[in-house]
């Protein structure tokens, strides 16, 4: 079976606009990002390499092998325990970790809004799910389908009670037990769309 041509190409309109709100929304946190920012996921990119891992090898070897005075006519300059190289070393560590901090907090600030128009796109898709259900038990019942006794399509055609998920989830994420049982069954299987 073939869709109808203007339909296809709804279908694809809507596609391509999904397409650019993702590419929008990208492109707007990336606009916000402040210097520093920019400045740490360059660092972080160029930082998390094989390349930086085997310039660190290199650097740490030669530097060993100079303080144990394996090459003849090289003066030591932090012999063994190798202090200045530890603290070289616990500095570089700080910095790396400040780098990837700063990263990883625009990298979670970025996911949040995404997650949030995740969100709201499930809460339409529900709605639109549920009134779709509502027209298919119509045209079944117009046929002279019996439903009345399916359970689970009752339970389906109900709207989802969106502030009961969230006090349900806000109980989990606090570790307090929830007061409705049935919320709380709903979330862990999926149910009330």
């Amino acid at each position: 079976m073939t869709l109808p041509n203007d339909y296809q190409e709804r279908l694809e309109q809507r596609a391509s606009a999904n397409q650019e709100l993702y590419q929008s929304l990208k492109a707007k946190a990336e606009a916000k990002k402040t210097a520093s920012e920019k400045l740490a996921d360059l660092l972080t990119a160029s930082f998390g390499t094989i390349s930086f891992l085997i310039l660190n090898a290199i650097v740490f070897v030669i530097w060993i092998a100079v303080n144990s005075e394996v090459f003849e006519g090289i003066e030591p300059f932090d012999p063994y325990p190798f202090s200045f190289l530890t603290m070289a070393v616990s500095l570089e560590a700080i910095f790396l970790a400040i780098i990837v901090l700063i990263s990883q907090n625009r990298a979670g600030r970025t996911a949040d809004l995404r997650q949030e128009v995740d969100l709201n796109v499930d809460v339409r898709t529900e709605a639109e799910i549920t009134k779709l259900l509502e027209m298919v038990t119509l045209l079944l019942e117009k046929n002279g389908v019996d439903l009345s006794q399916d359970e689970v399509l009752e339970d389906m055609l109900q709207p989802t009670d969106l502030d009961e998920l969230e006090e349900v989830l806000e109980q989990q994420v606090t570790g307090t037990v929830p007061n409705n049982k049935g919320a709380e069954e709903a979330v862990d299987s999926g149910e009330g769309s």
